[in-house]
């Protein structure tokens, strides 16, 4: 397998030749990838004033904002819906998105979208409304009235209704990815609709737009974009660009988080958030994520948990898990960090920055021990098992739950 070394300041990434078993240089070999980038990005502070022109780019008179009840009360009015309507765009919103989406959410928004005749949507929101209107999306553009008819990765076959992303936390990256997460309330577990023909038109990333996202948000969404980033960087299909920006991604939210969570209108440290969260979704995107995710979904199908929590509460864990298989590369994440050259300090950094940050501990959240083996076999179904750097079965899966949960 390639090595890539990326250089301190991460300017230049050079490919490492593997030995030919000998000690000896061998050929420069890359295995095959593909990498994709639908997705325009606009990024800087107060970019979201851009929202007008993106939307008249696209032709379009009608437009539906996907969003939730507390983003509408703070941020909608005066960051989209005046500036659209001054713009002469017809804006309707639906803020019936809920944490951890549901089939419902996106359902009922679908309907009302062509009802009212959208031509275009706007995201506006963290993951969760993001993820919503990628779904919601898709079920305007393809049909019928469930989203769960577009489960997986072949489902969608063509462009889906033209939409815009604008995020409003620093932490999952969905503005640039092109797949959704929703919850199956009927099944109580988190489907997974993918194709990067939903992905995003434009994404305006304005780190602005994070001030007033509070502390707790701010440090659970963090170590979210934290672990998309290590997690693309370690699993069995990443590749060359998505090493790249991963760790690059590590190295900005770890010298940032902390003072983002300290003082929100921190614009250096916002931006820091902004910038990694981004390079995170790229990442992950273009390789996978692996088990903390598969542990964090399982959780939010059952119990309904915030999905940043879970990750961030995880990560630790996972990685102590993985460790011995991923001494080198867990090293470079050390060295992204700036704590050592050694796994196992990358491991003690990320065991810190959560508990700087003020983040729980798993036996907080109110998780039922009669859950656990149930837990475990849904996570070993998760689609990103295989893609763990170290094998996991459903005994191992139970394994990590009760440490993490005896910790």
């Amino acid at each position: 397998m390639a090595i890539f070394q990326v250089a301190s300041d991460f300017t230049h990434v050079q490919l490492i030749s593997p030995t030919n078993g000998r000690g000896e240089p061998g050929m420069n070999v890359t295995r095959p990838f593909s990498f994709e980038m639908p997705t325009r990005i606009e990024y800087g502070m107060g970019v979201v004033k851009n929202l007008p022109a993106e939307v008249s780019r696209l032709g379009v008179r009608k437009v539906m904002v996907v969003t939730d009840e507390g983003v509408r009360e703070a941020l909608a009015d005066d960051a989209v819906i005046r500036p659209l309507k001054e713009a002469g765009t017809d804006a309707l919103v639906f803020d019936g998105v809920e944490p951890n989406p549901k089939d419902r959410n996106v359902e009922e928004g679908a309907s009302i979208a062509r009802e009212y005749g959208a031509e275009a949507l706007v995201a506006l929101g963290g993951g969760s409304p993001i993820d919503c209107a990628k779904a919601i999306a898709v079920l305007v553009s393809h049909g019928g009235d469930k989203i769960k008819k577009y489960e997986g990765k072949t489902a969608v076959t063509r462009p889906v209704l033209p939409w815009i992303a604008v995020p409003t936390t620093a932490g999952t990256g969905s503005e640039v990815t092109f797949s959704s997460v929703i919850t199956d309330t009927e099944a109580k577990y988190k489907m997974t609709v993918k194709s990067p023909l939903m992905a995003a038109k434009v994404a305006l990333v304005d780190p602005e737009l994070t001030f007033t996202v509070p502390a707790f948000v701010t440090a659970s969404t963090g170590v979210d974009a934290l672990t998309h980033a290590i997690e693309a960087y370690t699993v069995t299909c990443s590749e060359p660009i998505s090493d790249a920006v991963a760790l690059q991604a590590i190295s900005l939210i770890s010298r940032s988080l902390r003072d983002a969570v300290g003082d929100g209108r921190n614009a250096e440290a916002r931006d820091g958030m902004m910038m990694g969260s981004l390079l995170a979704g790229i990442a992950f995107s273009h390789s996978d994520v692996g088990s903390v995710h598969c542990m964090a979904e399982a959780l939010g199908g059952i119990y309904d948990l915030p999905h940043g929590v879970c990750n961030a509460i995880l990560l630790p864990y996972v990685m102590e898990y993985n460790m011995e298989y991923c001494l080198e590369r867990y090293a470079r994440v050390a060295r992204a960090m700036g704590v050592g050259e050694d796994a196992a300090s990358a491991i003690a950094a990320v065991q810190a920055l959560c508990r700087d940050v003020g983040l729980p501990a798993l036996n907080t959240l109110g998780i039922r021990e009669s859950d656990l083996d149930m837990l475990a076999e849904m996570s070993a179904r998760n689609i990103s098992t295989e893609s763990n750097p170290r094998p996991m079965t459903k005994e191992d899966y139970l394994e990590v739950f009760r440490r993490a949960m005896e910790t």
